[in-house]
């Protein structure tokens, strides 16, 4: 059995991660002619959320339904991982039980710990560190708008964080330069600067970041758990919202997105989510879509 996890983005070759954004294209257009496909009748998914999501529940499990399969949500209250049992025995026995599971939490070496004592595909649904699922995403919807991201560039606007680093490593695979205007104090950390220097540039200012870019990008102020710092980054970052006079710096079809959920009048203006060129409704279904094609991959592979 070829074991496969899907921890970061690095864990797909770059051939395997264009097929599978194609992949996820024509699971949403067999979805949107709703023909009937379940593969995986019979399978079950684990879903083990330390941290809560809307977006992340809905297209995993609507996913697994869709394909034939069924989906069960896991949280610390329900497992014995809320009362400290170790993660190398809750995977033991949670991926005997399982076809494959799905982990969104906090620290990267959870996934990582979790994924080597499992027999069964580990997705990293997010970490501190990571977030591939929602670059699938992102990248499925660049794609189907305009076309190869390769040699394009994208301007990330705020936080240097999770979302950020999966965006220097889908830079680095698929071929895309990476311009970050975060805050001091908020910039990625220097292991992923230096990592992916080739193809990603930290610059000054938001407007240096969006001149010419063909994508814009932010995520919210303060994520999950970073709650108590909210008036501190609202200061650091108030100059740092992506708005109507921002994405005017950019090139005419530049494309703006956000992983959601986004709070009007922070990072972007009241009225970014309907810009012309927003596209973060077709962003957030395609989370359905890229993550169906992703364990479509992982479970397949498993067959091998």
């Amino acid at each position: 059995m070829a074991l496969r996890h899907f921890l970061t983005l690095r864990d797909l070759t770059q051939f395997e991660l264009k097929q599978l954004l194609v992949r996820a294209s024509e699971l949403r257009q067999m979805q949107n002619k709703g023909e009937c496909y379940q593969p995986f009748s019979g399978k079950v998914m684990g879903m083990i959320f330390e941290k809560s999501s809307t977006r992340t529940r809905i297209s995993f499990e609507a996913g697994m339904s869709q394909f034939g399969g069924s989906a069960i949500f896991l949280s610390p209250r329900d497992t014995q991982l809320g009362r400290g049992e170790p993660i190398e025995d809750s995977a033991r026995v949670i991926s005997r039980m399982l076809d494959i599971v799905m982990i969104r939490t906090f620290g990267h070496d959870i996934v990582e710990k979790f994924a080597a004592y499992s027999s069964v595909p580990v997705i990293n649904g997010l970490t501190d560190d990571h977030h591939p699922c929602q670059l699938l995403a992102d990248l499925q919807t660049y794609i189907e708008h305009r076309g190869s991201i390769e040699g394009k560039t994208v301007a990330w606007i705020g936080d240097g964080n999770n979302m950020c680093n999966s965006y220097m490593e889908a830079a680095h695979i698929m071929g895309f330069k990476l311009n970050i205007a975060s805050p001091q104090g908020y910039t990625p950390k220097e292991e992923f600067l230096s990592e992916f220097s080739h193809c990603v540039e930290l610059v000054d200012t938001p407007e240096d970041a969006a001149a010419n870019a063909d994508l814009i990008v932010t995520d919210v102020w303060a994520s999950m758990g970073q709650e108590e710092e909210q008036k501190l980054r609202e200061q650091a970052f108030a100059n740092y919202q992506v708005n109507e006079q921002l994405m005017a710096l950019a090139h005419k079809d530049c494309l703006f997105m956000h992983c959601l959920p986004a709070h009007r009048g922070e990072e972007i203006s009241a009225t970014m989510l309907d810009h012309p060129n927003a596209v973060v409704w077709d962003e957030a279904e395609n989370r359905l879509h890229a993550q169906k094609a992703l364990v479509e991959f992982l479970l397949n592979q498993a067959k091998i």
